[in-house]
């Protein structure tokens, strides 16, 4: 059962990164699909030993995972408090992911979602009251604040290019 742990590990590490708890639980869930009469305790034993088994071979860094996901959500377009969701679900710890998302822009996400939708300075379309509730609902439901949203929105085309290309050092 452990070989098979250590294997299953190798195998979802390759795939992709991992947090602690999704390997955890990954673990968990197979060992219980394909060991018939397992007991919780021989479960909870194979997933300890192969997240041991990650840390022993410098394949499972939760604070790493947490800046590679952050970096890669503002340039998605997602704000600082979406990226911090996500990391809360994924299981991250709230200092650590506290830290990783310090380093985001929202202004910068909020454009890149701008241009992503066709809002603001990329908006092809009339603006009047019921497209500005529009995009104003959008730029909430993606969490980002009033003052971000109102910015981009007031943004004139080239000035909004201008911010997006500064900010492509991320």
């Amino acid at each position: 059962m452990f070989s098979w742990a250590r294997n299953s590990t190798i195998y979802r590490i390759e795939r992709r990164m991992h947090t602690e708890k999704q390997l955890y639980d990954a673990i968990m869930r197979k060992a219980r699909e394909k060991f018939e009469a397992i007991t919780d305790d021989q479960v909870k034993s194979l997933a300890d030993a192969a997240v041991k088994f990650a840390y022993d071979n410098k394949a499972l860094d939760d604070r790493a995972y947490a800046e590679i996901s952050s970096r890669s959500g503002m340039r998605s377009g997602r704000s600082r408090r979406a990226v911090a969701q996500k990391l809360s679900q994924k299981g991250i710890a709230k200092e650590t992911a506290a830290d990783a998302v310090a380093g985001i822009d929202d202004l910068y996400a909020a454009l890149v979602l701008a241009r992503k939708r066709a809002f603001g300075p990329f908006r092809k379309v009339a603006f009047d009251d019921r497209r500005k509730a529009k995009e104003f609902a959008a730029f909430a439901r993606a969490g980002f604040g009033f003052d971000v949203s109102r910015a981009v929105l007031a943004m004139a085309r080239e000035e909004a290019e201008d911010a997006l290309d500064a900010g492509r050092h991320f």
